[in-house]
């Protein structure tokens, strides 16, 4: 089926350069190898693994309802009455030397078929080819510029690059790629790689994926020409501080939501993979406690794994 979607430019590649120390394959360059080590593999190598898959019992829906399923970290299924919508999956127990805390919510096999695959950037926790290659075929895939060429041979149909504030639309069908701010390298210094969240709009209802974001004052704009009814945020990954430059904490996400104005308010990104210094389990306690401060509880949901809600 065809798409009202201009053709995209992807910007010029650059060459790539070495990196002349470890920090330097770090956004932030924010800590030694020595830390790293003893505390994102070392102790998630300890650490048994939590969690369990469910089988899911997928709702049926009425026109104007969708379920959202939270599968862990940054996946989700979103599911309306004729229309399945993958977003960031990731079913995978290790990432290189890097282990998964929290089993995923469910199995890949338990998933329906996706119409429609979302990958707000190639990092490996959220663009992660083993998944995308054991999906159900056939289906499509929308990412960021510069990305597309990572989705070869992995079983699409047609994958479709976007630069932000660009759409596709089919039907009632409209999905926006949206500005944030984080980087977008999958490997040493490809940096010509896109990144973004995702606007879903289907059947008047508006869902919002941040992908990987630190705050910044892009989401009053979103907020002001998006206007989400749910908004999906990232609240892990902040600490040291100075990973505020490219993750949001649990207070940065609370303010992101009433800038964006949403009805709804979903964590994400906590909790699965120790990809910073904090406590596993401290994201959500931190921003379950500002959430009550603020007096924002009736707008909160927070999603068990593997299953689905109905808003």
């Amino acid at each position: 089926m065809d798409s009202d979607l201009a053709q995209v430019k992807a910007p010029r590649r650059k060459r790539r350069k070495l990196p002349r120390s470890f920090k330097e394959l770090t956004p932030t360059q924010a800590f030694s190898p020595r830390a790293y080590f003893r505390q994102m593999v070392w102790k998630a190598l300890l650490t048994p693994r939590g969690g369990q898959r469910k089988t899911p019992a997928f709702p049926r829906l009425g026109e104007k309802q969708v379920a959202i399923t939270f599968i862990g970290h940054a996946s989700f299924l979103i599911q309306f009455a004729d229309l399945n919508v993958l977003i960031d999956p990731n079913f995978a127990n290790w990432l290189f030397f890097m282990k998964r805390q929290k089993h995923a919510g469910l199995k890949l096999k338990d998933l329906p078929q996706a119409d429609l695959v979302l990958l707000t950037h190639a990092h490996f926790d959220h663009f992660h080819k083993r998944t995308l290659r054991r999906l159900s075929s056939p289906r499509m895939a929308i990412v960021p510029w510069g990305v597309g060429d990572l989705a070869d041979g992995l079983g699409f149909d047609r994958v479709l690059e976007l630069e932000w504030w660009e759409m596709f639309s089919r039907g009632d069908l409209r999905v926006t790629l949206t500005p944030c701010k984080h980087w977008g390298a999958r490997v040493l210094r490809d940096h010509h790689r896109g990144y973004g969240g995702f606007l879903l709009e289907y059947h008047g209802r508006r869902i919002y994926h941040a992908g990987d974001s630190a705050y910044f004052d892009g989401f009053k704009e979103i907020g002001k020409r998006c206007t989400p009814e749910i908004a999906l945020l990232p609240i892990g990954a902040y600490e040291p501080e100075s990973f505020r430059s490219v993750h949001m904490g649990p207070d940065d996400a609370v303010k992101a939501f009433r800038e964006l104005q949403a009805q709804w308010i979903v964590p994400m990104h906590y909790g699965t993979f120790r990809l910073s210094f904090e406590d596993m389990d401290e994201p959500l306690l931190r921003f379950r406690g500002l959430i009550e401060k603020a007096n924002l509880g009736r707008h909160l949901r927070v999603l068990e794994e593997g299953v689905p809600e109905v808003f």
